[in-house]
């Protein structure tokens, strides 16, 4: 995960959002790739799945950061969108809060234009990606901005109601 992100959460007292929009990520991400030749996490075998990343999240979320994770998709699904949900309970199990939310049910929302985080309700860390869905040269951008940071809080509360937790989702 991007330092960013990392150096944020490590500050983070209450609150951790984050909301991703795209229905592909860095497609050339090897495990993403050696998810499409086969390749399955096994849960009974946290060693082979347990990452740094869930390091961070498990210890902000032990010292009692609210973490949470909206994902918007498109249905059906593309196979990078199964291949983050297949990979999602490592996620839950270091203690994010994940759900799902189809793109057809946001009709009537207004969503930010960037994936991104909120951190205690001030600072906001947004993504730039190409069309693609590889880091852009922007990469990310941290704003310690209250007043983006409610705006964006007020869009992701709105979606976050009206989406799926990850227990009781499957995606079509």
């Amino acid at each position: 995960m991007a330092t960013a992100v990392c150096e944020q959460l490590a500050k983070a007292r209450r609150s951790a959002v984050h909301l991703e929009m795209r229905d592909s990520y860095m497609p050339d991400d090897p495990e993403f790739i050696a998810w499409e030749q086969g390749k399955r996490l096994d849960q009974t075998d946290r060693e082979s799945w347990w990452r740094s990343w869930l390091d961070v999240v498990a210890e902000a979320t032990g010292r009692g950061v609210a973490m949470r994770r909206l994902r918007v998709v498109s249905e059906p699904v593309t196979d990078y969108i199964r291949y983050e949900y297949a990979v999602t309970f490592p996620n839950v199990t270091a203690g994010e809060d994940v759900r799902w939310l189809p793109r057809s049910r946001t009709g009537d929302l207004l969503l930010p234009g960037l994936d991104g985080w909120v951190m205690d309700d001030e600072v906001v860390i947004l993504h730039h990606f190409t069309g693609n869905g590889q880091w852009a040269e922007a990469g990310m951008e941290v704003r310690t901005d209250p007043d983006l940071a409610q705006r964006y809080l007020a869009a992701y509360e709105v979606a976050w109601e009206r989406a799926t937790p990850h227990a009781d989702y499957r995606p079509a």
